[in-house]
C-alpha cells in the first residue's frame, strides 16, 4: 500500500471514529471512575414526614405529595399480560434495576394512601417493579425524601420556587381523581386531578385561587433519562397557534435558565426523546416559558443506580431540564390538561382525534422528534422508512422483520443502479491488465501515466468511481434509520430474537459481564462483528478474477476494504441492534445479487489491446 492510500485509509479511520465517540458515543463512559470519586448523589436518607396519596388507571400511577400538593411520581404500567392496554414495554434497564436496587423499584416508592371501595382511606405497601418511572424520583437508601417539590409535576408557586413546597390537604379521593388544598402567601389553592377516561395517559387539572394569582407559575417535571444509540435525547418544544394555522418550535437546551418573555404557548412539551410530559392550558395562555437545566447530582437518574461500582452512569453526566408557564387565572380559576406517556404516531393522532371533537385540534402530534445532528437531511427519510415499516408491521407484527423487508424493498428499488455499479467494477478488473501495462510503461513519468489511464477510462466507458455511487445513495437512508431508531416509540424494547435482540434501540447482547472494557463496555454485540464478516465477504467477492493480474490501484482497493472492514465493525459495535440488523441484511442482500450476476456471467466482454 502506497503513502497516499495508508493515509485515506488513516482518516477515514480517524472520521468513523469521531463518528462513534463524538456524534454517536458509546454506552459506556471512555474512563471508569468509582462512585467515591466523584461528587456523591443525593440520596433520602432522612425518615420522611410527608405523605403519599395515589390515583390510578390502566395507564398511570399517580403519586400525590402533601408536600406541594404535586405530582412526586408519574409511574407508567409496563405492557404484561395482565395489563395490555399500557404501551411501554420493558427494557434492559428496568431488569437490570431490579436485580441491582430493588429498594428504587417500588413504585409507589413509599408506602401510600388510597380510596377503598367503601370510599375510606386505605394504605398500602409498594410493589415491585412493573412501572416505568416517567420523572425523576428520589433515590433512596432508607425512607427519606430529596427532590425538591420545585422539580414535581404540577408544581405551583413562584417562578423561583417559593411556594411550591407548601402544605397541602387531601380534601377529596376517590379512584380516579383527588382534591387538594394548600396556603402560601396569603393565597388558598384547591387543585383537583382527575383522569380524562377517553384520553389514555392524560389527566385534567382544575385549579382554584384565593388570593392574588399575579406571579404564579406552573411546572412540569423532569423527564426521566432514556439512553438511545448510546446517548440521551432530552427535548423541548412549544407550540403557538396563529391566525393562519399554527407553529411548532423546538428550543436548544438551556445551559442555565432561559425564559422567552414574547412566546405565548399554546402547550409546552419536556420528553426524554420517547416519552414525555405535555402542559396544555385549556383556554387561556399567558406570554412567558422558562427553560431550566438542573444539576444532574441534584435529581440524579435512576440510571446512576447500575452498576455504581464502576460508575457506568454518572448522574453528573445527566442533567435534567424543567419547564414552567404563567398560571393563566381567570376570575380565580385555572384550567389544564396533561398528557404523560409514550410520544407514540398512533397514540397521540388518536389523541388530537378526541380533543379535536370536542374543541380544538392540540397537535400534539407535533411534539414527536427525530432526532440527531443530520436531522435536515435525515428527516425526509426517516419518515419515508418509518411509513414502510409501520406497512410491513401491520402484516408481520414484527419490528425487526420489518427491518428485513424494508432492507429487501429498498433493494429492489436500487437493483438496477447497483447492477450498473457491478458490472461498472467488472469492467474495471477486466481492462486492469492494461492499467498496469501502462503504469509499467510510464514508471518513471507518473502524470504521464495519470493521463493515459483517465483516456483509457473514457475510451472504454469505465467511470473508476462507479462502484461508490450505490454506497453515496445508501448513506441517507442509513442516517435517516438512525435518526429513527433514536426517535420512534415504537421500537424501543422492540424484541426481534428473545435473550440476544431485545431492544431494537439499544445494542444487541449475546452475553455480558461486570466489569467496563474500553470502547466494548459490558457486553458482547454479535451483529457487528457478522457484519464485517458480510463487509470482508464482499470484498473478496469484488477482487480481480484470479486469471487476471492485479493493478497497483487494485491492490491498494483491496488492502482498503479489508481495512474498511474492521473499521466498520468497531464503529458499528455501539450502534442500535436495528441499524445493524438493516445494515447487514442490506450487505447480505448485495453479496445475493453479486453471486447472481456473477453465476450468470453478467461480466463485459472487453477486448483487451496489448
Amino acid at each position: 500500500m502506497n503513502k497516499k492510500s495508508l493515509i485515506m485509509v488513516v482518516g477515514l479511520s480517524v472520521v468513523f471514529y469521531t463518528l462513534n465517540n463524538w456524534i454517536f458515543p458509546s454506552k459506556a463512559p471512555q474512563e471508569t471512575t468509582k462512585v467515591a470519586d466523584q461528587t456523591p448523589v443525593k440520596y433520602a436518607t432522612a425518615t420522611t414526614q410527608d405523605k403519599f396519596y395515589v390515583i390510578e388507571n390502566d395507564f398511570a400511577q399517580l403519586v400525590f405529595s402533601l408536600k406541594g400538593g404535586s405530582l412526586s411520581e408519574i409511574n407508567l404500567p409496563l405492557s404484561s399480560d395482565s395489563n395490555k392496554s399500557s404501551l411501554v414495554l420493558p427494557i434492559g434497564f428496568d431488569k437490570k434495576l431490579n436485580e441491582q436496587d430493588p429498594a428504587n423499584q417500588k413504585f409507589p416508592l413509599y408506602p401510600s394512601y388510597y380510596s377503598s371501595l367503601k370510599g375510606t382511606l386505605e394504605k398500602k405497601e409498594s410493589s415491585n417493579g412493573g412501572y416505568y418511572p416517567l420523572i425523576r424520583r428520589t433515590l433512596v437508601e432508607r425512607q427519606g425524601h430529596a427532590i425538591s417539590p420545585n422539580y414535581y409535576t404540577a408544581a405551583i408557586g413562584y417562578s423561583d420556587g417559593r411556594g411550591t413546597d407548601a402544605p397541602y390537604a387531601v380534601k377529596k379521593l376517590s379512584a380516579n381523581s383527588i382534591q387538594l388544598e394548600g396556603q402560601f402567601d396569603g393565597k388558598v389553592i384547591t387543585k383537583t386531578f382527575s383522569f380524562d377516561p377517553q384520553a389514555p395517559y392524560c389527566f385534567d387539572l382544575n385549579i382554584q385561587v384565593q388570593g392574588d394569582p399575579s406571579g404564579l407559575y406552573i411546572f412540569s417535571g423532569i423527564p426521566e433519562v432514556e439512553i438511545s444509540s448510546g446517548s440521551p435525547a432530552p427535548n423541548l418544544k412549544y407550540l403557538v397557534r396563529k391566525n393562519n394555522g399554527h407553529s411548532i418550535e423546538k428550543v436548544s437546551l438551556p445551559k442555565d435558565t432561559n425564559t422567552l418573555t414574547s412566546v405565548t404557548p399554546t402547550w409546552v412539551s419536556n420528553s426524554n426523546g420517547y416519552l414525555g410530559i405535555i402542559m396544555n392550558p385549556h383556554d387561556l395562555y399567558r406570554s412567558g416559558v422558562t427553560l431550566s437545566k438542573i444539576d444532574g447530582l441534584e435529581v440524579p437518574t435512576r440510571l446512576s443506580l447500575i452498576d455504581t461500582k464502576y460508575n457506568l452512569y454518572p448522574a453528573k453526566k445527566y442533567p435534567g431540564y424543567i419547564a414552567s408557564i404563567p398560571l393563566s387565572v381567570h376570575e380565580g380559576q385555572a384550567k389544564l390538561r396533561f398528557f404523560a406517556g409514550p410520544f407514540e404516531d398512533t397514540l397521540l393522532k388518536s389523541l388530537d382525534k378526541t380533543f379535536a371533537k370536542n374543541s380544538y385540534n392540540p397537535f400534539y402530534t407535533k411534539a414527536m422528534s427525530f432526532h440527531g445532528w443530520f436531522t435536515f437531511i435525515s428527516e425526509p427519510f426517516s419518515k419515508i422508512l418509518f411509513w414502510l415499516m409501520q406497512a410491513f408491521y401491520f402484516v408481520t407484527k414484527s419490528w425487526g422483520l420489518s427491518i428485513i423487508l424494508l432492507t429487501v424493498a429498498l433493494r429492489i428499488m436500487l437493483y438496477p443502479l447497483n447492477s450498473w455499479s457491478i458490472k461498472a467494477t467488472a469492467k474495471m478488473q477486466v481492462i486492469a491488465p492494461e492499467v498496469k501495462r501502462i503504469q509499467d510503461k510510464y514508471k518513471k513519468d507518473p502524470k504521464r501515466a495519470q493521463m493515459e489511464v483517465v483516456a483509457l477510462y473514457k475510451e472504454r466507458g469505465v467511470n473508476p468511481l462507479s462502484g461508490c455511487l450505490p454506497l453515496l445513495i445508501q448513506l441517507p437512508f442509513l442516517i435517516g434509520m438512525f435518526d429513527l431508531l433514536k426517535s420512534v416509540f415504537d421500537l424501543r424494547g422492540a424484541v426481534f430474537i428473545p435473550g440476544w435482540i431485545e431492544n431494537l434501540t439499544e445494542p444487541d447482547i449475546l452475553f455480558s459481564w461486570s466489569y467496563p472494557l474500553p470502547f466494548i463496555g459490558t457486553s458482547f454485540h454479535l451483529l457487528p462483528i457478522l457484519l464485517g464478516a458480510a463487509m470482508f465477504l464482499q470484498q473478496q467477492m469484488n477482487a480481480p478474477r484470479s486469471d487476471l493480474p492485479m493493478s497497483d490501484q487494485q491492490r491498494q482497493q483491496k488492502a482498503m476494504g479489508n481495512i474498511m472492514s474492521v473499521v466498520f465493525t468497531f464503529m458499528f459495535y455501539n450502534f442500535p441492534s436495528g441499524l445493524n440488523l438493516y445494515w447487514l441484511s442490506s450487505m447480505l442482500l448485495g453479496i445475493l445479487q453479486q453471486w447472481y450476476m456473477n453465476r450468470h456471467k453478467h461480466r463485459p466482454k472487453i477486448e483487451i489491446i496489448k
